[in-house]
């Protein structure tokens, strides 16, 4: 049998951690939301608050709701205040030494029957299940951003994981008004496996002069009924992660198809990496966005 998930732990309070908060506390459940950086965990509060503020004044909820909503979520300032949860979803940074850390460290804090994900968009869930008690109890379940927005959720059986876990999983997306697809455990799962080359070659194709930034953004938009350009979706998802996820395909299958376009490091080592910095290839800082390239 399935455990019901009512009360959901998340570790990380950035873009995606403060999102998943904040859809799970609107879909009724209790959520403890935790941060090793007391400023970052502060922060995602503040951007849920800004978020259910908007709502109000479009008219999408009303003041009560945000009221409830918001009273739903509780900072959590160690692991062991995450001892009630039902499921701990890790939403930390995409990098797999700190995510194993914080699954060997997590794990005393749960109780036995609680279940454990990860928000990774393309690390292995095997390999991270390995770090944990509990590899049955693990699953990754892969939000898209922004979350409050976006309607798919992919999950992620690992070798180990058991049919209560993903059928858990399954209830707990369908209970947030979401769609949940199932990908097998190989890099990038399916969105980004997709996804990021075709972004990784919009960028080749600027490298190699075939475009300017505008004529390939455009080219896409217009052409292909993109709702956003690749050049300026990979800003908008970080160019860090672009190129993490990337590595992670290339070392993963080994196939040179899935080479990282040098001009794309150059920029991640420039600390040019999207939006959230105001730079990567369109420049944020003025009006409106200005191509670099």
């Amino acid at each position: 049998m399935g455990i019901d998930i009512k009360r959901v732990g998340i570790i990380g309070a950035g873009q995606m951690g403060s999102g998943i908060a904040h859809v799970c506390a609107a879909a009724g459940l209790d959520v403890l939301l935790n941060d090793r950086d007391p400023d970052r965990l502060n922060a995602g509060l503040a951007n849920i608050d800004g978020t259910l503020a908007r709502q109000v004044s479009k008219g999408t909820i009303d003041e009560s709701h945000r009221r409830e909503v918001r009273e739903r979520i509780v900072a959590a300032r160690s692991y062991d205040d995450l001892g009630p949860c039902d499921l701990v979803i890790e939403a930390a940074t995409e990098h797999e030494a700190t995510k194993r850390q914080i699954f060997s460290t997590l794990c005393p804090s749960l109780r036995p029957d609680a279940l454990i994900a990860t928000n990774t968009s393309s690390i292995s869930i095997t390999r991270l299940a390995a770090s944990t008690d509990r590899p049955e109890r693990f699953i990754g379940i892969h939000f898209m951003n922004p979350v409050p927005v976006m309607q798919l959720v992919e999950l992620i059986r690992g070798i180990a994981t058991e049919d209560p876990t993903y059928e858990s999983a399954k209830a707990f997306i369908a209970k947030l008004g979401k769609t949940s697809t199932m990908s097998e455990d190989f890099p990038a799962f399916i969105v980004n496996r997709i996804l990021l080359p075709m972004i990784n070659e919009a960028i080749y194709t600027l490298y190699e002069g075939v475009g300017s930034v505008e004529s390939i953004d455009t080219a896409m938009r217009l052409g292909a009924n993109h709702p956003m350009g690749p050049l300026q979706l990979a800003d908008f998802i970080g160019l860090d992660t672009c190129l993490s996820v990337m590595q992670v395909l290339y070392e993963g299958l080994a196939d040179s198809k899935y080479r990282p376009c040098p001009l794309l490091v150059k920029y991640v080592e420039a600390g040019w990496l999207g939006r959230k910095v105001k730079r990567g290839f369109y420049d944020y800082r003025g009006e409106t966005p200005v191509p670099t390239r």
